[in-house]
């Protein structure tokens, strides 16, 4: 504990404290910026401080819908995220056991990880437009997304179920438990805070995918879409504010997320507690 460090440890730690300020240093700025006085504009230094440009993204803008886009991302991000966690866990159940044709479902379904997420997104657009079919984020994108992210659902759940003790299961059918009740009171309760992580895993691979979106969204843009094609249209700090918005939303589902992993550890060691005392 006494003993100097050598030089081995000053040059990592230089190199951590330089990749600290690339990865945050554009976001802190992005985030003081962002409060920019009226008047203000896109750089420093800054003209007064206000929330001006918050309340104006959210009205009417000249080009592009803030607003619009923001609450279709988040929207379609809910529902990508809610069939990958459903989707995953079956899949995980169904792969435990060996059956016909199971290798080559499983690597068709992560296929879509080798493939650029361009050609894909290219791929389901040209298809949608062969078929007659009208492209949009809640159908084509939406389709388009779930090839992103159920292959590291599927992924994550196999290495979880692979590591899952089955004699849980077959204790509580010993005890007189139908399948489904082994399913919903023992094994996702278990399985309860990988599904969380798969879950925060889907919302944030489809709430920031462009590739797959650039072709398959339609008429409305995701917010990724809107944000790029504003970076050419607007000159005010509005732009700044959207990122902020952005960012504190991503910290926001980080935060529910880690509340679930801790409302999950309490409610296990108040229920092992109490079954100590029972006993």
């Amino acid at each position: 504990m006494n003993r100097r460090r050598g030089p081995g440890y000053w040059l990592l730690a230089g190199f951590f404290a330089l990749f600290v300020l690339f990865l945050y240093g554009p976001t802190l700025t992005i985030l003081v910026l962002s409060f920019q006085g009226p008047s203000g504009g896109l750089t420093f230094p800054m003209n007064g401080v206000s929330l001006h440009w918050f309340k104006n993204l959210f009205e009417t803008q000249m080009v592009g819908d803030f607003a619009g886009s923001f609450q279709r991302s988040i929207a379609l991000g809910i529902a990508v995220m809610i069939v990958t966690v459903i989707a995953s866990f079956s899949a995980g159940l169904a792969f435990r056991s060996r059956f016909r044709g199971s290798s080559l479902i499983f690597y068709l379904a992560i296929a879509s990880l080798i493939v650029p997420s361009i050609l894909i997104g290219l791929g389901i657009g040209l298809l949608y437009r062969v078929m007659g079919w009208e492209a949009a984020w809640y159908s084509s994108a939406f389709g388009a997304h779930l090839t992103w992210t159920l292959p590291f659902g599927l992924l994550i759940m196999f290495a979880v179920f692979n590591r899952f003790d089955r004699r849980y299961e077959e204790a509580a059918r010993d005890l007189g438990a139908t399948a489904w009740q082994t399913i919903r009171f023992v094994v996702i309760p278990i399985l309860l805070p990988s599904l969380i992580g798969v879950g925060l895993f889907g919302f944030t691979l489809s709430y920031d995918e462009f590739a797959r979106s650039l072709y398959t969204a339609g008429t409305f843009n995701t917010l990724p879409l809107e944000i790029y094609g504003m970076t050419t249209n607007v000159t005010t700090p509005v732009l700044y504010a959207l990122g902020t918005v952005t960012t504190a939303v991503s910290f926001l589902v980080i935060g529910l997320a880690v509340a679930s992993f801790t409302w999950v550890r309490r409610r296990r060691e108040r229920h092992g507690s109490d079954a100590g005392k029972a006993a």
